[in-house]
């Protein structure tokens, strides 16, 4: 049997997440180089693609392509925001991933140590997708500001509802 130790640097941990030898994580390969004794591993926990990787392992119709992630928001430890859509129209993507009772997304949720997970709906109307993805708080309005090919949204939230809108 081949061991190979693998590099998590301090800026690629969550903050607050403390390790003891032996523990099992998982985790996400950045990359790999050759050193002078073998290969050194450059691994990952604060990786978006950590979210896609668990969500993968844990929820077949991912693995199949019934469900697609469309994209993953991450501020990692606090929450992650997680875009899905289905190919499916009889397959409604965020209650897929969630499962009976939360029996899919409890594993992911417990292997990020509590980091809470929102499922989004994605939608081709972006004025719904945002909304949708800035839940829970409420979105007053949207503004799409086009100039050329850079694109702009300017979005209306009531100044309680600002710290839920953006976060930290």
């Amino acid at each position: 049997m081949m061991r190979t130790e693998a590099i998590l640097p301090v800026r690629e941990q969550v903050p607050g997440e403390r390790f003891n030898v032996g523990d099992r994580i998982k985790v996400v390969e950045l990359r790999v180089d050759r050193g002078p004794r073998g290969p050194q591993i450059l691994v990952s926990r604060s990786h978006p693609d950590l979210i896609r990787l668990l969500f993968e392992q844990e929820v077949p119709e991912i693995s199949d392509h019934t469900i697609e992630i469309v994209n993953i928001a991450r501020e990692p430890g606090v929450r992650s925001k997680v875009a899905v859509k289905s190919t499916n129209p009889r397959v409604d993507p965020v209650g897929t991933c969630v499962g009976f009772k939360g029996s899919r997304i409890r594993p992911i949720i417990d292997e990020l140590r509590a980091e809470r997970i929102d499922l989004v709906p994605y939608n081709d109307d972006f004025i719904k997708y945002i909304s949708s993805a800035l839940t829970p708080a409420k979105v007053l309005g949207v503004n799409i500001i086009s100039a050329g090919e850079v694109k702009q949204t300017e979005v209306t939230v009531a100044d309680d509802q600002l710290a839920l809108a953006i976060g930290k």
